[in-house]
């Protein structure tokens, strides 16, 4: 007996509306989606989920708009597709805008939808992830589409430091769509084809008289590199998914959950003696700080955050002993580590996240000061400096740094010192702690001295005393003697040495004073 005559009427229209539903805005229109290289929203949310997990909601909402023709046209899912499934067998909620209908606008009801499961995902202590590629707006339904914004961002910021939120921009994102990835964790962009901005190159073009390219206006090196914007830059779609799939699987479900451990089979008591030659004996020479980092790791994996952005400081992932650890780093190859107005913004956002979410920070420094300048001044290096110094001092997770070569001046303080609670703080017997540089020191300890010398000599005084002031001053013994740090240890032990700190660390509990909240220097 043929098979369909036994399929009842009602089951055989449920999977006709199914087919409906899966076909999105057409084969035409995948087939545009495909020939640009990239992957249609369900096709993305298929690859981002373990096989056989996703549970999709909302499937058959429904736009109410009655004007400008969309009356006749009522696609089930209405340009969002929605629900939740695991991620290495973890709980995930996402929502993946549909390019092919109706561009993915947004529209009163698939706002609704993507509501709901930022609503389930709080209620449920589950991260949310949204795949974000719409035209914006549904322009026909005018200020009912703009609330539908206004919902979406009071959960995020509702949500902001209860469950992670990671925003992928996979496509188009204008206009007020952008300010819901801007208040998530984390914004991931697809070079070449995705683009952020609040307004485009035809407005620009009317309003200044400036020419710009999309691409060189919001795409995705753009935001990675200048603005800050995103932290992350994918080459494809699929890249894209992989690295959201990776971030995940450092961070926890929600803040009051630990980071997911895992099994670690690199020894957490192995020494690498290679790290004993990563700082060079010129103090003005720069090195690669991931050349300290990657040996200490687990397994040398290091996922960075913000690589294109802000240079002189490095943050990012890392496991030791198969416990998540964020790590926070000068970068002595790039302006010689020193800290200034982005590096600031940079570092003080990734600290806060760590601290929400329970993740213990690592530091490595190495940082000559804050940048002087006019520009630095007058943008508000002082405002900005202070961001970063409120981070570390808020922050109550474990805190351990390790201090490879330059600390001077308040840049000092500010690198998660002992003063603001850092837990444990070694140095590396490379270390040099002190207000300043030997020759800016000299040459305000010793004017006179060196101004009353003939003057053919006076350089052979500087040296003299420059000497002095290394020998006396320019060494980590000094602050270790006064409790600063609890040891100068040597560089190829940093690794076990960390990772004990780590576990001694485990169950640590300190407060902050009754708050409603801080008022960080914004």
């Amino acid at each position: 007996m043929d098979h369909e005559k036994e399929v009842s009427r009602p089951i055989r229209e449920l999977r006709e509306r199914k087919e409906e539903v899966l076909r999105g805005g057409g084969e035409e229109r995948i087939a545009r989606i495909h020939e640009k290289g990239r992957l249609t929203a369900r096709e993305r949310i298929q690859m981002f989920f373990d096989p056989g997990t996703f549970q999709e909601t909302g499937v058959f909402v429904t736009h109410r708009c009655d004007d400008f023709g969309l009356h006749a046209k009522r696609p089930p899912g209405d340009g969002v597709v929605c629900g939740y499934g695991k991620v290495d067998d973890r709980a995930v909620y996402a929502f993946a805008q549909d390019f092919t209908v109706f561009g993915g606008t947004l529209s009163e009801s698939n706002a609704q939808k993507i509501c709901r499961i930022m609503d389930l995902a709080v209620e449920n202590g589950a991260p949310v992830v949204g795949l974000n590629d719409s035209g914006g707006a549904r322009i026909q339904e005018g200020v009912a589409s703009l609330g539908g914004y206004a919902d979406i961002f009071l959960r995020n910021t509702l949500a902001s430091g209860v469950i992670p939120q990671i925003s992928a921009i996979m496509g188009p994102c204008a206009g007020g769509a952008v300010y819901s990835p801007a208040i998530t964790d984390f914004v991931i962009m697809v070079d070449r084809t995705s683009h952020m901005l609040v307004t485009g190159p035809n407005v620009i073009k009317m309003v200044t008289g400036e020419d710009v390219t999309f691409e060189e206006l919001g795409g995705g090196y753009t935001h990675n590199e200048k603005s800050g914007v995103a932290n992350l830059l994918a080459a494809n779609d699929q890249e894209c998914v992989v690295m959201i799939r990776e971030l995940l699987s450092f961070l926890p479900q929600n803040n009051l959950e630990d980071p997911p451990r895992k099994e670690c089979h690199d020894e957490p008591t192995r020494r690498e003696e290679g790290l004993d030659g990563v700082v060079p004996e010129n103090p003005k020479e720069p090195y690669d700080i991931l050349d300290a980092i990657r040996p200490i790791v687990d397994d040398g994996d290091f996922f960075e955050i913000h690589r294109h952005y802000a240079k002189n400081l490095v943050v990012g992932f890392a496991r030791l002993n198969g416990r998540p650890v964020g790590i926070v780093a000068n970068q002595p190859k790039v302006l010689a580590g020193v800290l200034d107005i982005d590096t600031s913004i940079k570092g003080a956002r990734f600290i806060r996240f760590c601290d929400a979410f329970n993740i213990p920070l690592v530091t490595f420094e190495d940082v000559p000061g804050f940048l002087p300048g006019i520009d630095q001044e007058h943008g508000g290096i002082i405002k900005h400096g202070a961001k970063l110094l409120f981070a570390y001092c808020e922050a109550t997770v474990p805190k351990i740094t390790v201090i490879t070569r330059k600390a001077y001046g308040g840049a000092y303080d500010v690198m998660s010192s002992k003063h603001i609670r850092g837990d444990y703080n070694v140095a590396w017997p490379t270390a040099q702690l002190a207000v300043m540089g030997a020759e800016g020191a000299v040459n305000v300890l010793y004017r006179r001295e060196i101004g009353a010398s003939e003057e053919s000599k006076q350089d052979e005084t500087r040296r003299k005393y420059v000497a002095e002031y290394n020998e006396k001053f320019m060494n980590p013994y000094i602050a270790a003697g006064l409790g600063y740090l609890d040891d100068v240890i040597e560089p190829n032990e940093t690794r076990p040495r960390i990772i004990r700190a780590l576990e001694s660390l485990q169950n640590k509990r300190q407060s902050l004073p009754a708050k409603k909240h801080g008022n960080i220097p914004l």
